[in-house]
Order: C-alpha cells, then structure tokens, then sequence
C-alpha cells in the first residue's frame, strides 16, 4: 500500500472505532435489529444526499443490484446483528478482540478465492503478529468468564468471519465500474429494504420507549460516521489495495480507540499499549510486504 492508502486506512480505524462505543450506548436502551436498521438505514439517507450532491446515479444493470444485496448481508446485515446482539454480553474490548480475527479469516479466505492474494509466509506471520498485538493491548483479564457467555463471542467470530468474505466479495464492484460512494450507497440501500420488514415485524420500534438524547446521538454517529464516511473509505482502499490489506483495519481500531480514550476520556497511556502497538506495527509491515523486500535489498548490498 502507499502512503495514501495507509492514510485512508488509518482514518477508517477512528470512524470504525468509535462503532463499538457507540453500540454500547445504544444497547442500554434499543434492541439489536432497531439498532442495525437504524444505523444502516440513516446511513443509506446520508449517502443518497451525497449522490445527489455530486451527481451520480445508481446503475440499472440487475446484476449489480444483486452484488448490492449480496454486499450487503455480508458486510452489514449478517455481522452488524452479530455484534450488537453479542455486546448485550461482551464487553467492548473483549468484542475488539474477536474483531481482530477477520485479518486472520480473511487471508485464508484470500487465499482460496482470489489468484492475487495468496497466502504466504510473511503474510500469515504478520496477521499472528497483529493479533497478539491486539490481545497484548487489551490485556488477558477481559477474557475472565468467557465460557459464560460463549454463544455470544462465538456470535461476534461468526460477524469477522462474515467481514472477510465480504471483503472478497466486494472486490467485484471495481471490475463492474461501480464507484466506491454508489457501492457504499447501494449496500446500505439493500441492507436496509432487506431489514426494513424484519424490525416491524419483530421488535415494532414504534411500541418503545422514547430513548435518551445519549442514545439517539450514538445511533446517529454509528450511521453517519461509522457506516455512511466509512463505507466511503471501504470501497476506495479495497478497489486499491485488496481485501487482506483493507481488512488490517481490524488491528488500528483498539488503537485508535484507546489514543481516542486518552485524548477525550482522560484515559492513561499504559505500557501493555505501547507494547501491542508495536507488534501491531510489526504486524502490519510484515503483511505490507516492503519493509522487509527492502532489509533483504540492504543485506545484499552489504553481503556484496
């Protein structure tokens, strides 16, 4: 990836970031498919403005709105109703945690779907490395009675798993000519007709009670920026750069969330941090590839 794309990525891991602190607001007081329908469906609104501000239109072909609604089952339906159900149970870091494992679902998926992403040993190694990353920096005592709620952390691998395929699936918008904003657009269109019905039928969000300002913003935030500018980003770093790069975004979110706890939340900046974003780091740049092509360019030179 180039630096842009790094840039991208970055930003990505703040807006998807901030979804895990948005859902636990909106969990004490929503129920889980008002939740997604409300996130995906206010996000579909911002994104059709966005379409009519800069021009673009949704394509006629069936066939593209087929891959809208495949795109979306697995990159919202599927994964958002897993995670928000699951965090009824799970705390938010030890969700972050099971998260971390799309880059690990998504690299053997690669590899067994796509002829340019292939599994290899630095790529395997970086995505460990990643992910021990990640666990260093939430630290081993939020997996403290897991076994009381595993059908819940089983839920949340299910929604990484579902990522990942969704992240090989989605690489077929850039061949049919279907811009990231209309792709985005299009997938949370989908999403939304397809859950539309299933909220009205089972959790009737009209018969609840009127929820808090805290919970009306957060489903707000969790639509507008973690769903409708981050999909944006999405489509344009996976038209790029591939769904095993895009899909490192996994490893920036805790950081992006714990640097965000500490500019905000008057959170301290602890050494098990530090630690875990460097194995992220390291992880990262093994993935990336470069880095190390470019240690063995230096050994040569010096071994001649």
């Amino acid at each position: 990836m180039n630096f842009h794309e790094w840039g991208l990525l970055l930003a990505l891991s703040i807006l998807w970031g901030g979804s895990f602190f948005f859902n636990g607001v909106a969990v004490r007081e929503l129920p889980t498919f008002t939740i997604v329908v409300g996130r995906v469906a206010l996000a579909s609104i911002a994104l059709l403005l966005v379409m009519r501000v800069t021009g673009q239109q949704f394509p006629r072909n069936p066939r593209i709105w087929i891959a809208f609604g495949g795109m979306g089952m697995l990159n919202n339906v599927v994964p958002f109703s897993l995670i928000v159900w699951g965090q009824t149970q799970v705390a938010s870091g030890v969700a972050s945690i099971l998260n971390a494992m799309t880059p690990l679902f998504t690299v053997v998926v690669a590899h067994f779907m796509t002829s340019d992403e292939k599994l290899n040993g630095s790529r395997f190694l970086g995505v460990v490395i990643g992910f021990l990353g990640v666990f260093t920096m939430i630290g081993i005592d939020v997996l403290a009675g897991i076994s009381a709620n595993l059908l819940a952390h089983v839920a949340i691998l299910c929604a990484a798993l579902s990522y990942a395929f969704a992240g090989i699936f989605g690489r077929r918008f850039k061949a049919m000519g279907v811009s990231p904003i209309v792709t985005a657009t299009g997938q949370v269109t989908a999403s939304s007709l397809f859950l539309v019905p299933m909220v009205i039928l089972v959790e009737q969000p009209w018969t609840l009670p009127m929820p808090s300002v805290a919970a009306i913003a957060s489903l707000v935030g969790i639509a507008v920026l973690s769903t409708a500018l981050a999909y944006i980003l999405y489509f344009r770093i996976l038209a790029t750069a591939g769904a095993t790069n895009l899909l490192l975004v996994t490893f920036l979110i805790p950081i992006s969330a714990i640097l965000l706890g500490i500019a905000f939340l008057d959170e301290s900046l602890l050494p098990k941090h530090l630690v875990g974003m460097s194995l992220i780091g390291a992880g990262m740049a093994a993935v990336d590839g470069r880095p190390w092509k470019q240690l063995k360019v230096l050994w040569a030179i010096r071994e001649s």
